[in-house]
């Protein structure tokens, strides 16, 4: 065989030979010289009969990077806040065992948290389905991000996804046994001054890797908007309030809230989120866009792990991130 490059026919033997160095080199990562060696071609012809295959359709590439993740969609939404990463999950119509948002963000803290690190957990119910999913988790501190949720009726908490944490990977748990949300200031303080709970937060300040929930500033959507008397919820709304995480209040432009209930809370504080080394919030509720989007403002968050309703929502009225706003006093 020749291998002359500058024949102007396409015939099956040339088709044939542009395939075979397609493959030892695309599929079996061949080096080009080695090819052309074993062939009778120079590089620079391996070179043209690569393009010839991409052009002519003997090539083709195709991407996916699995079914529980929406590849485009999860583009579309990082590239539009600025996140670091954001993982859209296929339709958790589909997942009827629980997979969805919450079998995609556990299999994301199977990859991504390593031994000996600090991981958050903050209360949320798909926190809880994420960690009811944990394929495999390294050794690491499990720490409570923030108090109980307040209501009687609710009998979940996060001390129970921190010791279920800690009890597949063999780490330390630091639960935290006080409410969300205490009537005032100083209570709040004295409470997070108790030797538990300040162990507990104390290690927030070293946190790798924190999850949490994203809230909207409605009934039933925010772990505290239902505990607050119907004055100071409407007051925190004329004020601004929008969206929630672990109990601090964002309005629309991203900014922290520095009022009200954030001073109450037995709970990671802003610093302690800013500082950390991944922020996944999750979400499966598109009626919970505008909150995702002011939280997202916030830049308090790494990486979003949501539904593609939820993504779909985002992207349509989604304007980008703004900066990261300082809490005002």
């Amino acid at each position: 065989m020749s291998g002359d490059d500058d024949a102007p026919a396409w015939g099956p033997a040339r088709r044939v030979l542009a395939a075979e160095v397609a493959e030892q080199v695309l599929l079996h990562g061949r080096s080009r010289i080695a090819v052309g060696t074993e062939l009778g071609l120079s590089r620079f012809q391996v070179a043209r009969l690569l393009d010839a295959a991409r052009e002519r359709g003997l090539v083709r590439v195709a991407i996916d990077p699995g079914g529980d993740v929406d590849a485009a969609r999860s583009a579309a939404v990082r590239a539009a806040y600025g996140l670091r990463r954001a993982l859209v999950a296929r339709d958790d119509d589909t997942h009827p065992d629980g997979g969805g948002v919450p079998a995609l963000a556990a299999a994301l803290l199977a990859e991504t948290v390593g031994t000996g690190d600090v991981l958050g957990l903050a209360w949320s119910r798909t926190v809880n389905d994420v960690v009811g999913l944990l394929p495999r988790l390294a050794r690491c501190t499990v720490v409570q991000l923030c108090g109980a949720y307040s209501l009687p009726w609710r009998r979940d908490g996060s001390a129970t996804a921190v010791f279920r944490a800690a009890a597949l990977c063999g780490g330390d748990a630091y639960p935290v046994y006080a409410p969300l949300l205490l009537p005032d200031a100083d209570t709040a303080r004295a409470v997070r001054a108790q030797p538990g709970v300040a162990d507990a937060l104390a290690r927030c300040a070293a946190l790798d890797t924190a999850v949490v929930g994203i809230g909207a500033w409605r009934a039933g959507h925010s772990t505290v908007h239902d505990v607050l008397t119907a004055p100071e919820r409407r007051r925190l709304a004329e004020g601004g309030a929008v969206g929630e995480v672990v109990g601090l209040l964002v309005d629309r432009t991203g900014r922290v809230l520095d009022s009200g209930p954030a001073h109450q809370l037995v709970a990671a504080g802003e610093a302690d989120l800013r500082a950390a080394g991944d922020v996944i919030a999750l979400v499966r509720d598109p009626e919970r866009a505008d909150a995702t989007r002011a939280v997202l403002r916030s830049g308090l968050v790494h990486t979003l792990v949501c539904d593609a309703a939820t993504a779909d929502a985002l992207r349509v009225a989604g304007d980008g991130r703004h900066p990261p706003t300082a809490t005002t006093s």
